[in-house]
């Protein structure tokens, strides 16, 4: 991998497990165009290294991922045409993750929202702090959550969980993911490091292809499913990306307010 092509996500290598960090921590690594270019590909490059077996993505500071720029959404308010191109790398995000062979845990080192929840859960294994929340609140933002949450959150949850907090956008504390099986495993912030490489290097350890063929085994289905709603999830989200409501959210975060929603 040529790392320096790469400027929003930063890369350790630890013998043959290689850590992808988002590296916004100024802004909980909310993704902006350029980090939203780098997802859609990293992984694809991830695939074809022949240096790592196993991989971890985590984010830099005190946050994993906070979800999409509020001055992004503004961009593709104004200039409609480029949510094209977010649809576009929205897709190759979730299929890039589903056809990487390579196990790729997620290590949820504090609050995994929006966009940042999608990419932890559809990690193959995922590991958060306990000072950690996670959730989908796309809908309090004007925005139907198209980027792969109405795809993972039903698999991992079941429908009436999902739809309740895909609908309501409300966050939970890892410790209540992990309980209703959102997630894998809550641990102790200050452990959290140390349980993460543990179980990566179990893997590494492991008989490589069949950990990567068991892998791929389990996600046919899943890659089905992707297949069978991206397309329709991202249209409505686009859909949506031009009402007021949507407008709204982004004005009222900007104003540090609560938005007042109309339903158009």
């Amino acid at each position: 991998m040529n790392f320096a092509e790469y400027k929003s996500l930063t890369f350790e290598r630890r013998k043959r497990v290689l850590e992808i960090t988002m590296n916004r921590p100024e802004k909980l690594n909310a993704v902006d165009e350029a980090m939203h270019e780098e997802l859609a590909r990293v992984f694809v490059d991830v695939s074809a290294d022949p240096e790592c077996d196993v991989v971890i993505l985590t984010g830099a500071g005190r946050a994993f991922s906070s979800g999409g720029d509020i001055a992004w959404m503004q961009k593709m308010i104004d200039q409609p045409g480029a949510f094209e191109k977010t649809a576009r790398e929205g897709k190759q995000i979730v299929f890039s993750l589903l056809d990487c062979e390579k196990p790729v845990i997620a290590k949820v080192n504090g609050h995994a929202t929006g966009l940042g929840a999608t990419l932890a859960l559809f990690c193959d294994v995922i590991f958060a702090s306990d000072a950690a929340k996670i959730g989908d609140p796309h809908v309090s933002v004007g925005y139907v959550a198209g980027d792969g949450g109405a795809v993972i959150w039903p698999q991992l949850i079941g429908y009436a969980r999902a739809k309740e907090y895909l609908m309501t956008g409300d966050l939970m504390m890892a410790t209540e993911a992990e309980r209703i099986g959102l997630i894998n495993h809550v641990v102790p912030a200050a452990d959290l490091e140390q349980r993460v490489g543990q179980f990566a290097d179990k893997l590494a350890a492991g008989a490589t292809k069949a950990i990567r063929w068991t892998k791929m085994s389990a996600n046919i289905g899943l890659k089905q499913l992707a297949h069978s709603i991206m397309d329709a999830s991202l249209a409505y989200e686009a859909l949506s990306n031009s009402t007021q409501d949507h407008q709204e959210a982004v004005n009222a975060f900007r104003e540090k307010r609560s938005p007042v929603f109309s339903g158009k």
